[in-house]
């Protein structure tokens, strides 16, 4: 598995922060990224899927050794199968979204929304 890189979206709101990893192929993990000072986070999912293609958010709270699910606020895994955009219950150290299950087609979009720093 590899690893494709995002990048940090200029926001004009300081107590804001937007991440997107762009074109993520099947197979391939975006990069983790640490959000600690925002406390509400929303992730939305688009591309193109392919046959069978899956994106889930995962996170870590030790430095990355191991990697879990995050769910939105009713419990469901944030693993996406189609275009979507939920909220994040959990607030790990390290967020990253995990591509599998798809085809040479597979082409996803994360953008990661993030706010409510205190600075």
């Amino acid at each position: 598995m590899g690893t494709t890189n995002g990048s940090q979206v200029s926001d004009p709101d300081y107590r804001a922060l937007r991440f997107k990893w762009l074109a993520i192929p099947n197979g391939n993990q975006g990069n983790a990224v640490s959000l600690n000072i925002y406390h509400d986070r929303t992730v939305q999912i688009g591309g193109t899927f392919g046959a069978g293609g899956s994106v889930t958010i995962q996170g870590s709270n030790d430095d990355g050794a191991n990697w879990v699910a995050l769910t939105d606020p009713l419990g469901n895994a944030l693993t996406f199968t189609a275009a979507g955009l939920k909220p994040i219950t959990q607030l790990p150290h390290k967020i990253r979204p995990s591509v599998t299950a798809g085809d040479g087609t597979t082409s996803i979009n994360v953008w990661l929304h993030a706010r409510g720093a205190n600075r």
